[in-house]
């Protein structure tokens, strides 16, 4: 029997009664009290997560900047110090080895955060496709993170530092922030539709800064959150999750994040040819959003029909706690992708009716 990891913060979590899964390979909280309380509370207030289990990996040297502008399918080359990019890397097919975040520290000195699930095979890419000179380093294990979310999320962490955190602008990010008196990264960025921070700090330090932010939270309503309402927040945002609307076989195009492919930037980068292709002449299959007519809930892998025709699959779907609607997101050929077109999903044998309609199906104000 394998041994799950744990992040930093595991025992913290358990005394909180929190109910822990199985998330490729770790012991993860799916949720403290109900994922749907943690969902509202995120939505309304503030929720804190654990995302410890997320891959770091520094790369660093002369030529850093060169090698990411070639492996990643956004333009690295405007980035200032201070500033976060969402990419992803590709394969030669157009598929996607993961979508990431690349934070520039300096000129040449850069943070990658990659899903933990491919965390050692972006890795093992980034060091087959580097220059031998350059510094490629996995930090996972030295570095721990959490994320703070909702619209309370500013005001609750400004009580635990002295640094202006609005002069924090979205997708910005400073290092050596004291919050709690512990130096972190502390980045506006999230994963939930909402404001918040994303806060990198030393491995070791991350109970204390849980502890800290839970308590500076308390009377604002902040909850702990776990991975359960973290896929219900993204999944009404319509950001993506690798292996469901990403994988080795579905670009970032197809996956609805096309806005982070720049073909016609100043580099080659690994996949532009088809990528280039998809921007200029269309993907064959497009992500959309489906709204159930028939009572059913849309599961990730159930296939979608025009009448006997299979035109595509849900990639994600559940009951929106925010709407009470149930709704997916599908990939689907592009030819049946139109808003308003009735398809049917197939629910465990039982054909049901859904319509085609606008995503993200959340937006925040």
């Amino acid at each position: 029997m394998t041994t799950l990891k744990r992040t930093p913060i595991y025992d913290q979590v358990k005394s909180l009664g929190a109910k822990t899964i199985d998330f490729g390979g770790w012991d993860l909280p799916v949720q403290f009290s109900s994922i749907k309380e943690e969902h509202k509370a995120v939505r309304e207030r503030a929720g804190l997560f654990d995302v410890s289990h997320m891959g770091e990996i520094e790369v660093k040297g002369t030529g850093a900047e060169a090698f990411l502008q070639g492996l990643v399918t956004n333009d690295v080359l405007p980035l200032q110090a201070g500033d976060a990019l969402y990419t992803a890397m590709c394969y030669e097919n157009g598929g996607t080895v993961d979508d990431l975040i690349i934070y520039k520290r300096d000129n040449e000195d850069y943070l990658l955060v990659v899903n933990a699930s491919n965390t050692d095979k972006d890795f093992d890419w980034m060091k087959e496709h580097a220059p031998q000179e350059l510094s490629v380093l996995n930090v996972s294990s030295q570095v721990a993170q959490l994320a703070i979310q909702g619209p309370l999320a500013e005001t609750i962490l400004q009580t635990l530092t002295d640094e202006d955190l609005s002069a924090i602008r979205f997708f910005k990010f400073k290092e050596n922030v004291p919050l709690a008196g512990i130096s972190s990264l502390v980045s506006r960025t999230g994963y939930t539709g909402e404001d918040g921070f994303e806060i990198y700090c030393p491995w070791v330090d991350a109970p204390k800064l849980w502890e800290a932010i839970l308590e500076a939270g308390q009377d604002k309503g902040l909850l702990p959150c776990g991975l359960g309402a973290r896929d219900t927040l993204r999944f009404e945002a319509k950001l993506p999750l690798y292996g469901q609307e990403l994988s080795a076989s579905i670009s970032p195009i197809e996956g609805g994040v096309g806005f982070a492919v720049k073909p016609n930037k100043q580099a080659d980068f690994i996949g532009k040819a088809v990528l280039k292709d998809q921007k200029e002449n269309g993907a064959r299959r497009k992500l959309v959003g489906l709204e159930m007519i028939d009572k059913a809930i849309p599961r990730t892998h159930y296939e979608v029909f025009v009448g006997e025709k299979k035109i595509g699959e849900v990639t994600t779907g559940t009951q929106s706690p925010t709407l009470g609607k149930n709704l997916g997101l599908a990939l689907v050929e592009v030819e049946y992708a139109a808003l308003g077109t009735e398809v049917e999903v197939d629910v465990r044998g039982k054909r049901r009716k859904a319509i085609i309609v606008k995503a993200p199906f959340y937006k925040r104000g």
